[in-house]
């Protein structure tokens, strides 16, 4: 797909959107290996794009499964999905059987579908509740400034899939677009115990005060490291999420004791 990027453009506007110009970095799984090499990172969640072609979601998931395969104790990957096309769980469930560990991440905006749809969601969500699997959503603030791929998925429609699906575990990309700020609302809170938040892009949304609050708004538990590799490198992040001023068992958790829970993996090495 990186050399063939003018093809994928063709196909997908969401894509184009965010990829049309040429400095927008794409990565492959080397790629990825040679970051977390030069990081100190031992593993890393490889997400698929959202393609509202299910056909280009099935071919992005082949890839997404060879690489798996090929560096099983490095990467571990998500399936993508277009759950407004045809045959979504179908492609789901036969991307979970092949060894893949989760969904997303999704975009409603660019694939089409509502995430606070009981209707659209559901059978994505019935899939991943019977494999115990998490689903990933692109969220973004409903305030600030405007980016390529921000979208509309705002806090409440993550409330709103969570209380459709209570026993789905929803993972909330680049920190929910605020959510967590919205727990310390009891009724918010209650519906979101199954939601986690994970860190994705934060250099370019908020302060990094950001991971002592909503550490201390909703526990260390529900916070999972990420760094939208390649937008931003994971070297230079982590260092940044080290020195945010977290406490040490909370540090461990955040970069990577959840996700080894979350995910069924044996927990990281000591220090992250």
């Amino acid at each position: 797909m990186r050399l063939e990027r003018a093809r994928f453009q063709a196909r997908d506007a969401w894509f184009a959107a965010l990829y049309g110009a040429p400095e927008r970095k794409l990565a492959c799984a080397e790629d990825v290996l040679a970051a977390m090499d030069a990081a100190g990172v031992d593993r890393t969640v490889l997400l698929g794009f959202p393609w509202r072609d299910p056909a280009i979601c099935a071919l992005h998931n082949d890839y997404l499964i060879e690489c798996v395969q090929r560096y099983p104790d490095r990467l571990i990957g998500f399936a993508i999905v277009a759950p407004a096309g045809t045959g979504a769980a179908q492609e789901l469930a036969r991307s979970l059987d092949a060894g893949l560990r989760g969904c997303g991440e999704v975009g409603p905006d660019g694939q089409g579908f509502r995430l606070d749809s009981a209707h659209d969601l559901g059978p994505l969500a019935e899939v991943l509740m019977a494999y115990g699997r998490p689903l990933l959503t692109h969220c973004s603030e409903p305030l600030g400034h405007a980016y390529a791929g921000k979208g509309t998925v705002w806090p409440q429609q993550v409330v709103a899939a969570a209380g459709h699906f209570p026993d789905l575990r929803i993972i909330a990309a680049h920190w929910g677009g605020g959510l967590p700020f919205y727990e310390l609302m009891p009724e918010v809170a209650a519906a979101c115990g199954n939601v986690y938040y994970d860190t994705a892009a934060s250099t370019y949304l908020y302060r990094f005060d950001i991971f002592r609050q909503v550490v201390a708004l909703v526990g260390a538990e529900r916070v999972l490291w990420g760094t939208d590799y390649p937008l931003l490198g994971q070297a230079r992040f982590l260092a940044r999420t080290r020195a945010a001023g977290l406490a040490p068992a909370a540090l461990a958790a955040v970069l990577g004791g959840n996700a080894a829970r979350l995910l069924g993996l044996d927990p990281p090495a000591a220090g992250g």
